[in-house]
């Protein structure tokens, strides 16, 4: 069982210090986050360190703990999600491994305590009463439009998916062992308290969840306890665990996460194939074949040469290249990301009001954050000589209700495509607050017309 986080000021001298705090004192006036924008929203949410330090100092470098001493905030975060809201939430179909994961810390590993089927709360309360067992509720912005607000700036902000999960953990419990995550993680306490211990990472930056036996991670590096307002950040790999206090109410809190395989290692690999594709097309050597059974045997120190080669090559063609191609990062964000906020629940909100614009119009991206535009191989080709066209993917008709659920069938992309010619007009649109359709860079006046018809 952990122990009972101690009173602040008793702990001894040679015992886990604090991570680095912030400490947010109640001002006049209620706190609340500022949606008014994606960097707003997150200078709110790290308030009162600036964004600048936070990415120096701290981003994938060290945990930073933010206590906030405010009624309101507290009162605000509580909102977001709590232990009586999974009745409600149970009536509209919740399954066991899909919705929620009932799981208790039990000697180092964890106990998973699921049911089959279909989820209901009386079963979750007893569970959480009776087997003092943490109820993990997976993906909670599917179902609580505050935190679909929060993360869909999140999403526009880092430029990367942001998932969550809600965890619910009676006093005296412990719901996972330690273990170390492969995302960026944000915790906000909503409801309680809850005792964190963090460790040294054994693998920085990880790219893999693992849990950590205890006689493997030596001692914390950090202990504290976050209460409800308070932020809680650190990097991937960062080793943790965590137990709501005995003699206690529960404790409730929202662990939200993102940059999962959105490293530099994640970028190259995702662009060099379009850069081999290109080179290939226009340099004999790539396209000459293989020795005869290289594939059959060990790799030879001719072929490792002649890969060093063709890598120099390839750098040096990067040099001076222009537009990247992403063949996969771009569309797979765009595809599985959250739709645009939207306060009535879920308007279709890429269908156009009003008339098409004309040649005399003036035009700008409403949503522009939730679109990305990228130069790709025509995918309607299947011959090798495919043409290159100009894609534009939007996530206005992204379902809320699949977000970051791992659905495979969830595979159509929506947006536009365009001939080559057209991307410096396309780049127009988008670098533009509002442009004139007749200033667009395209030669007839036809072209800018179905341009803006997405024809």
């Amino acid at each position: 069982m952990p122990k009972k986080a101690k009173a602040a000021g008793s702990r001894k001298e040679e015992g886990p210090v604090p991570c680095k705090q912030m400490k947010v004192e109640a001002a006049g006036g209620p706190s609340a986050l500022n949606f008014d924008s994606p960097s707003s929203l997150f200078e709110s949410l790290i308030s009162p360190i600036k964004t600048e330090t936070f990415f120096k100092e701290f981003w994938e470098q060290k945990p930073l703990l933010i206590r906030r001493d405010d009624p309101a905030l507290a009162t605000y975060c509580g909102s977001l999600f709590k232990l009586t809201d999974l009745k409600s939430l149970c009536s509209q179909g919740l399954y066991y491994g899909r919705d929620v994961n009932v799981c208790r810390c039990v000697g180092g590993k964890k106990k998973v305590l699921n049911k089959d089927g279909k989820a209901h709360f009386l079963q979750l309360r007893k569970d959480f009463d009776q087997k003092r067992a943490t109820i993990q509720f997976h993906q909670p912005q599917r179902f609580k439009d505050e935190l679909w607000r929060i993360q869909e700036k999140l999403e526009c902000y880092f430029g990367s998916l942001v998932g969550s999960n809600v965890y619910i953990t009676p006093a005296g419990s412990q719901g996972l062992p330690p273990h170390y995550d492969d995302v960026e993680v944000f915790i906000l306490q909503l409801e309680g308290e809850k005792h964190w211990r963090l460790y040294h990472p054994t693998v920085p930056l990880a790219r893999e969840y693992s849990v950590e036996a205890e006689e493997r991670i030596g001692r914390p590096v950090h202990e504290f306890t976050l209460k409800p307002g308070d932020l809680l950040y650190f990097p991937r790999g960062t080793i943790h665990q965590a137990d709501t206090p005995a003699g206690l109410a529960h404790s409730t809190h929202v662990t939200i996460s993102t940059y999962q395989n959105n490293s530099w290692g994640d970028f190259l690999l995702d662009t060099i194939s379009g850069l081999v594709f290109d080179t290939a097309e226009e340099d004999v050597e790539l396209r000459a074949g293989i020795p005869r059974q290289l594939l059959l045997v060990e790799s030879t120190a001719v072929a490792t040469r002649r890969l060093s080669g063709f890598l120099r090559m390839l750098a040096d063609r990067l040099e001076g290249t222009k537009e990247l191609l992403s063949s996969d990062m771009k569309k797979d964000f765009i595809m599985h990301r959250l739709p645009p906020y939207s306060a009535g629940g879920g308007a279709e909100l890429s269908t156009p009001g009003g008339k098409l614009p004309r040649l005399d119009s003036v035009v700008r991206l409403q949503f522009k954050d939730h679109i990305v535009l990228t130069v790709l191989p025509d995918q309607d080709q299947s011959d090798e000589a495919q043409e290159k066209m100009v894609y534009i993917y939007h996530s206005l008709r992204n379902r809320r209700e699949t977000h970051m659920m791992g659905n495979e069938e969830e595979t159509e992309s929506h947006g536009l495509r365009f001939p080559l010619s057209h991307l410096d007009a396309l780049k127009q649109i988008w670098n533009s607050s509002a442009v004139s359709v007749k200033d667009l860079k395209l030669t007839a006046d036809e072209e800018k017309e179905n341009l803006m018809r997405g024809t």
